[in-house]
């Protein structure tokens, strides 16, 4: 007789239902998995042997044969070993319920106890989908799993814990209070703030506009003139995660094994600072088993690359594609696995080799050749698809060791920010986008329209400045954000104006 079992296996930051099917017969004892398994899922069999007879229970004589169906999808990963010894526990009647609405997910220790495994979140909530009413887990990821609303989620310590469920001691099912980590996350101190940073007023409205539309910005000027530490600021200027989107990143840092062991729930915007020495997987994701990379890891929050000019042209080059769709789709021979990129891009150069063109202290050293071969790094079709492009001066005697004048706190700036994606999500309700940056071109014709003013002034502006087509659009999509913080509903002249002197090149 044939038992089944029921769990799931990731694709991406999705799942699909797997089915184990177990057959025991009348040969020498052996245990044999197949349905296209990996070495990890491979291994189970001496776990899962091990774990069966150390919770007390026998292990059948004969030899065991273990299906996972579908036998076409690749599975990866140690969270089939608790539903492989279900299955085997059913077949010999230790287990009586062949109830398929129940589903598994967990890794066996030699002793029988559960390990936590990654990817939780979306396994369950795929599980859900497919009409799994029930699921057992490790204990550690109880929370995690019990975020999906509308399924019993069980933490199991032990896998004889999950066989006295079924006898007479069940286990204490998992809930959790979603609302209650997202309000934690507005009490959440930063270690960085704005009102730490001097000067710099041009710069820090610009990374203000940047955070209320969700737009890319370049930051070029002298070592030391606070670029870095203004990107560290911009944590803290974010608006709160909404649920949809909190859900989404947590899916993402579940697989990636990153979540914090005490919050289940990723309840703040992630901040990825990654090193010019950085690859092209690392950067976008991929490798033989596909990860997500750094710029999914920055879904809904920001990606800073410092000293960008110092990165490989080739590894910039790959941020074209995602930066435009949201989404980076990894194609390997046998599958696609596509993941979520909307991420905000906030990059800082020095704008020559040596950091001092155009500073009035000190002077430049570098040839026009060393000029041009490190701005090349930057490609014209990366720059169009950065909204503001803005210089950060050094910082004059005066402003550095001023101590009376206080900066604006983060705080202040923060609310601003508050109220421009609120007037967005109200807008784009309809939609399916959060914020003014995601807006394609039909879009943009209906969101972003100009009167005949407007439209005159952007003839002009088009000619003189030879805009392409994607400059032009970012042009008017930035121009909606500042209407939106200014509480303007109509985009006028004036917007328009302040949106054209952040395209223009790095000085």
């Amino acid at each position: 007789m044939v038992t089944k079992a029921i769990t799931a296996a990731t694709i991406g930051i999705n799942s699909c239902k797997i089915e184990v099917e177990v057959d025991v017969t009348n040969s020498l004892p052996n245990i044999s998995i197949v349905g296209l398994p990996d070495s990890a899922v491979s291994e189970a069999k001496e776990r899962v042997h091990s774990a069966i007879k150390n919770s007390g229970f026998t292990f059948p004589t004969g030899k065991v044969i273990v299906n996972l169906a579908p036998a076409d999808i690749r599975k990866e990963g140690t969270n089939f070993d608790l539903p492989i010894a279900i299955g085997i526990l059913k077949e010999q009647g230790i287990l009586i319920p062949d109830d398929l609405t129940i589903a598994f997910l967990g890794e066996l220790s030699l002793d029988g106890s559960l390990r936590k495994i990654n990817g939780v979140l979306p396994l369950v909530s795929g599980l859900k989908n497919c009409g799994i009413k029930t699921v057992f887990v490790p204990y550690e990821n109880a929370k995690e799993a019990a975020l999906v609303q509308d399924i019993n989620v069980y933490g199991a310590k032990h896998l004889g814990d999950i066989v006295n469920h079924f006898a007479e001691i069940p286990i204490v099912k998992t809930t959790v209070d979603i609302n209650k980590y997202l309000e934690e996350n507005s009490q959440t101190e930063y270690s960085y703030d704005f009102k730490d940073v001097k000067g710099q007023q041009k710069a820090k409205k610009a990374l203000e506009i940047a955070a209320a539309g969700g737009h890319n910005i370049l930051m070029s000027g002298s070592p030391g003139s606070g670029k870095t530490l203004m990107a560290k600021c911009m944590a803290s200027i974010l608006p709160p995660l909404e649920l949809q989107e909190a859900m989404e990143l947590t899916k993402i840092y579940s697989i990636s094994g990153l979540l914090q062991s005490d919050n289940p729930l990723m309840t703040k915007r992630p901040y990825r600072s990654v090193h010019h020495t950085a690859s092209q997987n690392g950067i976008i994701g991929g490798g033989s088993n596909p990860k997500p990379g750094e710029i999914t890891l920055a879904h809904r929050g920001v990606l800073f690359l410092d000293e960008i000019a110092e990165f490989p042209r080739q590894v910039l080059e790959v941020l074209r594609q995602p930066l435009e769709d949201g989404e980076v789709v990894i194609s390997r021979a046998k599958n696609s696995i596509k993941y979520p990129a909307k991420f905000m891009l906030v990059g800082a150069m020095n704008p020559c080799p040596c950091g001092f063109l155009g500073d009035k202290e000190k002077d430049c050293t570098c040839s026009d050749f060393q000029i041009q071969r490190y701005r090349s790094k930057l490609s014209g079709p990366l720059l169009d698809r950065i909204d503001l492009i803005v210089n950060v001066p050094r910082l004059t005697t005066e402003e550095l060791i001023n101590t009376k004048t206080k900066a604006e706190p983060s705080y202040e700036i923060r609310k601003r920010v508050v109220k421009a994606r609120k007037i967005q999500a109200k807008r784009y309700e309809n939609e399916g986008i959060l914020t003014n940056s995601e807006l394609n071109s039909k879009q943009i014709k209906l969101f972003c329209k100009l009167d005949t003013k407007c439209s005159d002034f952007m003839k002009v502006a088009a000619q003189k400045y030879q805009l392409s087509g994607r400059k032009y659009d970012r042009i008017l999509k930035l121009a909606r954000t500042i209407a939106d913080l200014n509480h303007q509903e109509n985009i006028t002249v004036e917007h328009l104006s302040q949106a054209l002197q952040y395209r223009v090149d790095i000085a």
